[in-house]
């Protein structure tokens, strides 16, 4: 019987956060607080969403975040100034006779 306490005691406690780790408790969009007893959608393995609108508006946001960053890295790579990676510029260089 004291084993069955001690399960019980074991899950029934509220774990400990983290130093430096954000409480769980609200929404990451639109921070609703969430209840106990209600579902959590989570997304990128440690961010919580109070509903699948929130989370796959974030997912959304994510994705145009993504597009924008690599659009801007391939400009930044195939502008006509930047020499492109792995190729080296070659210059004549005078030889002294």
């Amino acid at each position: 019987m004291a084993a069955s306490l001690a399960c019980s005691f074991f899950f029934d406690a509220e774990p400990l956060a983290e130093p430096g780790m954000p409480a769980q408790d609200a929404c990451a969009l639109c921070s609703k607080q969430l209840a106990r007893d209600s579902d959590v959608f989570m997304y990128r393995g440690d961010t919580p969403f109070c509903s699948e609108d929130c989370r796959h508006h974030q997912m959304r946001l994510d994705a145009r975040q993504a597009a924008k960053s690599a659009a801007r890295r391939q400009k930044h790579f195939s502008s006509p100034t930047a020499p492109q990676r792995g190729h080296r510029e070659s210059r004549e260089v005078p030889v002294a006779s």
